[in-house]
This record gives structure tokens, C-alpha cells and sequence, in this order.
């Protein structure tokens, strides 16, 4: 792990996702080929966007973190802003592929993101 990316435990994960407002998590593990092809990549990304928090989680080390977010296969990229997960995909992304993603998520108007998540979804009247 280089200086450019956080080590995410379950002891620090509240700390510091909720005191961040745009996070970016891959969850992987050392025995995952996949994981380890995208982790230069995430490194990269991690150095080329300075003002992000880029954190891992290792799910063997912290298997409660990948059960409480439900990580089904690895590598898994989470995008968390304002304490909302604003993005979730299995799989090690393209380097462009991560960049436009991570374009996406600076591009959302966060507020149209809370009133979403805060109003329940219409019925469609069978209820």
C-alpha cells in the first residue's frame, strides 16, 4: 500500500469515511489476481487525485467490512460521498474506466442525491 491510500479497519472506517465527504474503497484481498492487476491502477488514480481519501480494505484481514457492505466478489470499487454510497461495482476497472467513474462521482449534485435517498420510492399502487 503506498502513502497515497488509506488502510480501512473496522476500527477506523467510521473515522474515516464519515469525516471525509468523497472516499473511494477497494476491497480485495492478496490471493485475488484481479486485485492485484487493479491495484496500480487504484495507486495511480490514488496520486493523480490528491484531494480524494483512496482507502483498501483487505477482506481476509477485516471479513466484518465485507459482510456489512455485502462484497459478494473481489476486487470491489465503492464511491462514498456525504456518507452515501454513491457507486459500488465488482471487478478491476480500466485505468479510464476508474477516471470517468471518479468524473461521475465529482460530478453529482449531492443534493438531489439526499432528497433521492430520503424520499421513498413511489408505490406502484399493488402495495
Amino acid at each position: 500500500m503506498s502513502a497515497s491510500t488509506v488502510e480501512l479497519t473496522k476500527d477506523n472506517f467510521d473515522d474515516i469515511v464519515s469525516g471525509s465527504d468523497f472516499v473511494l474503497i477497494d476491497f480485495w484481498a492478496s490471493w485475488c489476481g484481479p486485485c492485484r492487476m487493479f491495484a496500480p491502477v487504484y495507486e495511480k488514480a490514488a496520486e493523480r487525485h490528491s484531494d480524494l481519501i483512496f482507502a483498501k480494505v483487505d477482506t481476509e484481514a477485516q471479513p466484518e467490512l465485507a459482510a456489512a457492505f455485502d462484497i459478494q466478489s473481489i476486487p470491489t470499487l465503492m464511491i462514498v460521498r456525504d456518507n452515501i454510497a454513491v457507486f459500488s461495482q465488482p471487478g478491476a476497472l480500466p485505468e479510464q474506466a476508474l477516471e470517468d467513474v471518479i468524473g461521475q462521482a465529482r460530478d453529482l449534485d449531492m443534493d438531489v442525491v439526499r432528497a433521492s435517498v430520503a424520499t421513498p420510492a413511489p408505490s406502484d399502487g399493488r402495495g
